[in-house]
């Protein structure tokens, strides 16, 4: 076994009705885009449901119907642009899309997107409602880091917006669901927070969630390196004395980023460094002596929070969960509920 990756249902099932508790009455959408960022949409998105999720949101047209085949009744969201030769497929499969440049496709339920400062999707002005549109939205920008800004954009999508209330509004993601509460307004579209990772990059405990992914691996080589030999690629970690290695068999290649060298994986239980290079295939651990190949590491799991390793790579927890790869090739992954 190069690695396994475990997923636990019964965590995301936690963490939808913690979220459910915190919207206090406003539905929660589930976001399973990216493969549920990595965790697996095919059995993320059943568990969302029976959950209390009340329907599930992706970013393109084939990733909706990927799921339709195992969710015949579920409401599924399609919250990226859709091209003309997939509206036939949308219809048929009852998808909802988003309407953001202003066109409004017929015949099927659309959301119109208003952009209010995201400067990415969405429409300047709201178009002229139509039979068929049965919400208005917008994307906050800034929820996760300037809470100020994310209340300006919600003060001029509500504004916008009042002349159709008795449409469903929804502006919140993960970080504005947890805390703006006046963003809450009839459903929040939840993505990152179903998987027990932060909006903020701190603790998700400090918001009552619990990691769902765990990633474990073990020491498959232990060598003595003599002070001035080195390991990996460019010599980027010479010894200055004697100096135990392990190497794990996990590299760039499963999602295990070239640049987390210098952070902390866990070797039966206790903290060791990542030294020299990162590989396709493999990386090096600075042990503190000899311990025997087979020995447990765990990557990601109790005690070692992914948003630890994002603060070392200087990116988020969305990119590395959505990078790590559990196909057959490369991990053995196990879903428990």
């Amino acid at each position: 076994m190069r690695s396994e990756i475990r997923i636990d249902l019964a965590a995301l099932a936690r963490n939808v009705r913690t979220l459910v508790r915190a919207l206090d009455g406003a539905e929660l959408w589930a976001v399973v885009k990216a493969d549920a960022y990595g965790h697996g949409a095919r059995d993320c998105a059943p568990a969302v449901l029976d959950a209390g999720a009340g329907a599930l949101c992706v970013a393109t047209v084939p990733e909706a119907l990927a799921l339709r085949d195992g969710l015949r009744d579920a409401r599924i969201l399609v919250l990226g642009p859709s091209s003309e030769d997939e509206l036939a497929n949308a219809r048929e499969a009852r998808l909802e899309l988003v309407a953001a440049d202003g066109r409004i496709p017929e015949d099927l339920p659309v959301h119109v997107k208003l952009d209010t400062g995201m400067g990415r999707w969405g429409t300047s002005e709201l178009v002229a409602s139509g039979r068929n549109v049965v919400g208005v939205m917008t994307h906050l920008a800034t929820a996760d880091s300037d809470p100020g800004f994310a209340r300006e954009q919600l003060r001029r999508f509500l504004e916008a917006t009042e002349p159709l209330s008795h449409l469903t509004r929804h502006a919140a993601n993960s970080a504005a669901a947890l805390r703006l509460p006046e963003a809450r307004l009839d459903a929040a579209r939840c993505g990152i927070a179903l998987y027990g990772l932060s909006p903020f990059g701190t603790d998700p405990a400090d918001d009552g969630l619990e990691p769902v992914l765990s990633w474990k691996s073990e020491l498959t080589l232990v060598k003595l390196l003599r002070t001035g030999d080195s390991t990996g690629y460019g010599r980027r970690f010479v010894a200055d004395r004697d100096t135990w290695i392990g190497i794990v068999p996990v590299g760039y290649g499963d999602g295990f980023r070239r640049d987390l060298t210098g952070t902390t994986l866990l070797v039966d239980g206790e903290p060791c460094q990542v030294v020299g290079t990162v590989s396709m295939d493999a990386v090096a651990l600075e042990l503190p002596g000899e311990l025997r190949t087979g020995t447990p590491v765990t990557i990601v799991g109790r005690g070692l929070l992914l948003e630890q390793h994002a603060r070392v790579a200087g990116t988020i927890t969305y990119e590395l969960a959505c990078g790590i790869d559990s196909s057959p090739g490369r991990a053995r992954r196990v879903v428990t509920s």
